[in-house]
């Protein structure tokens, strides 16, 4: 990390080009961005979920991102052992969305583990991960400052994440309305999820 700039940057030969970070706010069409993106691949395509059904609308929301992704897809599910769920699911020929990077941050320091170390692990799997990896996380430091010290540890925890896994990634993305932003590497082929009929982004 640069003392002068606050930012991560890789060093030499740290960067995967097959790795893609995909952000966007709440409802934001991130999660079917990266779905298509995965599915444009024409790989074998590997879901690995981050979230738990704790409630019954946390379920409902599992059950309708399983029904649009349809049985095409394998899903792993791991709230915690995220950096071994990926790098037992990576190969030349694979396509893995990871779904979502602060829901599992949140599990972790629910957990009482290091965010530091996990995502140390997380970083080491991805700097040498083959075939095709797009992560998709929430962008929660652009509102107001959280009340609470937990909720500002859990906003600067997921900064300072997103800006170590934005230094290695081949390709960064912001999603907002629907519409992709390119941050970092090449531009994005086709139409956005919310201008394709019948397009539902969540």
């Amino acid at each position: 990390m640069s003392e002068a700039s606050g930012l991560y940057t890789p060093s030499s030969g740290q960067g995967n080009s097959g790795v893609c970070l995909v952000l966007g706010g709440a409802h934001s069409g991130k999660s079917l961005f990266a779905e298509r993106q995965i599915e444009a691949t024409g790989l074998s395509a590997c879901y690995i979920a981050t979230a738990e059904a704790h409630d019954a609308e946390m379920a409902e929301r599992i059950r309708r991102h399983r029904c649009r992704r349809g049985d095409a897809w394998v899903t792993v599910e791991e709230p915690l052992c995220l950096a071994d769920a990926l790098d037992n699911a990576t190969s030349p020929g694979s396509a893995v969305l990871v779904d979502c990077l602060t829901v599992w941050l949140a599990n972790v320091m629910a957990a009482g583990r290091s965010p530091e170390r996990d995502v140390d692990d997380l970083l080491r799997v991805l700097g040498k991960a083959e075939g095709q990896v797009v992560l998709v996380s929430n962008e929660v430091g652009m509102g107001i400052v959280p009340v609470n010290a937990l909720a500002r540890t859990f906003r600067d925890e997921s900064g300072t994440m997103h800006q170590r896994i934005g230094a290695i990634a081949g390709r960064v993305i912001f999603v907002a309305a629907g519409l992709p932003l390119v941050l970092k590497g090449p531009p994005v082929d086709g139409p956005s999820p919310a201008s394709e009929p019948g397009g539902s982004p969540r």
